[in-house]
């Protein structure tokens, strides 16, 4: 994998470049739709290369282990076999599921020992075990093992998770080095920057990843309860340790303002269940702000649903006919509103490509950020 930087903003830390795999380019800074169990929800791979525009998208190791299990994906020649993906993809390791499923899990050096949330069928994931999972998964970007701390995280607890994330990953890198790719192209291996809140522990895990030389990098345990601007210095820090020339990887952020937010700071990737999840509520990300589709105001509103943004879901259908379709809980309405804002969300960060280019990102991001605030 090689990384190319193209362009930079000269008010901030914003750049363009290209992200080169064996699957094909994916230019920066980009977003990645999350595809948990292989799938986007409700959007068809079709519909992610033509409308969404999608060039990268996401699946989970923790759930993709689970079902459809590694013999079947084995079998199928890898996840893009399996899926019909012919683009890049990146798995996360499971590390947010070891976090979500506090209740069912038990953390040690080793690894972490957990319930199936399936059929509560014990599990052990180890670093060398999710380095095997994900070789047989056949992502062309894998993460690192990690645990991902909560928000609250006292001090102590933070400082030991971290240098148990840091041994992981030292175990990660050997395994990971030491085993080829199974379907004939390469993968690559991003380490995870920790350390919840706290200065000295971010400052401490970045220059230790920074360390470890990799492809790329990642940023984990944010957005999991902390106010933004807290996340936003810890970017800050994060960003001006990590190489410059390699790309940064802001996981599970976030809305449209964190994003164009962590632009400025000088990230390049993200991913986000917000917009399928959003959508599936009712809730549609638009270009002139966000809307409750299923409110009164949208009854007898047959205007398009996002005329600006382009695209067929958004130009097709109107908002009247969505508020319909959402109110009376009909699956379609599920399709066009997660369409409508993956389309929105590689919209945005393309749109803000053009405007690092032309040297006018800093006066776009103002503009396009008091227009997502607004409730419609």
């Amino acid at each position: 994998m090689q990384f190319t930087i193209q362009a930079t903003d000269p008010e901030s830390k914003a750049r363009t470049g290209v992200l080169s795999t064996d699957h094909g380019l994916i230019e920066t800074p980009i977003f990645m739709p999350v595809g948990t169990a292989g799938t986007v929800k409700a959007v068809h791979q079709r519909e992610l290369v033509e409308d969404v525009r999608a060039e990268i998208i996401l699946g989970n190791t923790y759930h993709l282990y689970l079902r459809p299990g590694l013999d079947v994906i084995g079998k199928a020649g890898g996840l893009h076999r399996f899926n019909g993906w012919k683009r890049p993809i990146l798995t996360d390791s499971g590390g947010y599921q070891v976090y979500s499923l506090s209740n069912t899990r038990k953390i040690k050096e080793d690894g972490v020992t957990f319930k199936s949330h399936i059929d509560g069928s014990k599990h052990i994931f180890t670093p060398e075990g999710v380095m095997d999972i994900q070789r047989t998964i056949g992502a062309d970007i894998i993460m690192a093992f990690d645990e991902c701390t909560p928000y609250p995280c006292e001090y102590g607890y933070a400082r030991a998770s971290m240098d148990m994330t840091h041994r992981w990953l030292t175990r990660c890198i050997e395994r990971f080095d030491s085993t080829p790719a199974k379907y004939g192209y390469e993968q690559t291996l991003f380490p995870i920057v920790q350390g919840s809140t706290y200065k000295d522990l971010r400052q401490q895990s970045a220059e230790f990843v920074a360390e470890q030389r990799r492809e790329g990098n990642a940023i984990g345990g944010l957005a999991v309860g902390e106010p933004a601007e807290e996340m936003y210095k810890t970017i800050e820090l994060v960003n001006a340790i990590l190489p410059s020339d390699k790309p940064r990887y802001l996981m599970g952020v976030g809305t449209p303002e964190n994003i164009l937010e962590a632009i400025a700071l000088g990230v390049d990737m993200f991913d986000c269940v917000m917009p399928t999840r959003n959508a599936r509520h009712g809730i549609v990300f638009t270009t002139q702000g966000i809307i409750n589709i299923k409110n009164e105001r949208w009854k007898d509103d047959f205007s398009p649903i996002d005329e600006e943004l382009g695209g067929y879901a958004s130009t097709f259908y109107s908002k009247a006919y969505l508020r319909h379709l959402m109110r009376s809980e009909e699956i379609l309405g599920a399709q066009i509103a997660s369409l409508q804002n993956l389309t929105f969300y590689l919209w945005l960060v393309k749109q803000a490509r053009k405007e690092i280019v032309a040297g006018n990102f800093a006066k776009w991001k103002g503009i396009m950020t008091k227009k997502l605030m607004q409730r419609l």
